[in-house]
């Protein structure tokens, strides 16, 4: 293997002008840079990261901790995370903790401030006592799409306003004339303390205060998925509609239970959206490619992520003492506001569809 020494000799120059030339850091003479960078290319050389990070006692990688890879969402955000990270030359790692503290608390461990210098958390499931316990030992942690604005954590975080997609969702039923609704509410938490509801709280939160506004009732039922998946919504819409037949809308706090849903009604005999009306929250590929395609309300996952690394890269050029958990100073960065996108898994309820088309002739002459 190509070493650095080998390099800034077949270039003629000091290994700390190679050092700089690979860091883009000091002042380096163009001249200098392409004969460095030719000598790079001619011998095949290849940083050795472990060796950096021992030799600087910091590691050119973030770690993003996940709850589960094979929930879409979690690929569309490192997708999104991995390239911002890239921007300002760092690799990242992606930790997928399977929803298990345990493996959680030994990525922390194992990764905090030796393979990553950072790290990006985007699921609840971690204990914040640990979390707290990996910032004070000088690892900055960054919570991605923390739900609750109006209650930040005590740890440094990027919010998205949860409660008003939830809020949107209700707002587009009820304008579709849905007063007879039920709800799946998704990801349920260890800490029970903190959500009562799980972490989808918020999202439920929004929609049953906007509901409940709007004077119609309450709403009529609302089940909590065993997991936030597919499958989940499938078992949790199923029991819903066998226990209340009359409702004529579905409301998932998240996408994967939404298409659960859609597949609950298809084999129940129902038409989504004649029957059922079905909405989710997120906005992930699969709302976009499923038939019918789901109406959902977009939270801006890109921007998130592409904040949440800038947010980390902040903390980690802070002195040490900066970036450590406090109350009082840490600081949250709120996203733009999520979107509604209605497509056609929504629609009137029967009756008032029937109601509207009857009318219609009426309208023409």
């Amino acid at each position: 293997m190509t070493t650095l020494n080998e390099v800034a000799l077949h270039a003629g120059v000091t290994p700390a002008t190679v050092s700089n030339v690979l860091r883009n850091r000091g002042r380096v003479g163009a001249a200098t840079r392409e004969r460095v960078l030719e000598a790079i290319r001619e011998l095949g050389y290849r940083p050795h990261l472990a060796a950096r990070a021992l030799a600087e006692g910091r590691a050119p990688t973030f770690a993003l901790m996940v709850s589960s890879i094979a929930n879409p969402f979690y690929p569309e955000f490192t997708l999104a995370a991995e390239r911002a990270a890239r921007t300002s030359g760092h690799f990242l790692i992606v930790c997928n903790t399977n929803d298990d503290q345990q493996i959680g608390r030994a990525y922390l461990e194992q990764i905090a401030g030796t393979l990553s210098e950072g790290l990006l958390v985007t699921n609840a499931e971690l204990a914040f006592d640990d979390l707290r316990a990996t910032a004070e030992r000088g690892t900055p942690v960054v919570l991605c799409m923390w739900e609750r604005p109006d209650d930040p954590p005590d740890l440094p975080c990027v919010a998205v306003d949860f409660s008003l997609a939830g809020s949107l969702a209700a707002q587009h039923l009820l304008e579709l004339g849905h007063t007879r609704v039920g709800a799946l509410v998704g990801s349920k938490s260890h800490d029970q303390d903190k959500w009562p509801c799980g972490i989808h709280g918020a999202r439920r939160d929004g929609f049953v205060a906007t509901f409940n506004a709007a004077g119609v009732g309450p709403l009529v039922a609302e089940f909590t998925c065993e997991s936030d998946t597919i499958r989940g919504g499938y078992d949790a819409a199923r029991q819903l509609l066998e226990t209340h037949p009359e409702i004529t809308a579905i409301f998932g706090t998240n996408d994967l239970p939404a298409l659960g849903a859609m597949h609950a009604a298809a084999d129940l005999g129902l038409s989504v959206p004649e029957d059922l009306s079905v909405i989710g929250i997120t906005d992930i590929q699969l709302a976009r490619d499923s038939r019918p395609a789901l109406s959902t309300v977009a939270v801006p996952t890109e921007e998130a992520a592409r904040m949440a690394v800038d947010l980390l890269r902040e903390l980690i050029e802070r002195a040490p003492h900066d970036t450590r958990a406090n109350p009082g100073s840490v600081p949250m960065l709120v996203t733009s506001a999520p979107v509604l996108v209605p497509r056609a898994s929504t629609a009137p309820p029967r009756r008032v569809a029937g109601a509207q088309r009857a009318r219609a002739p009426s309208r023409r002459r």
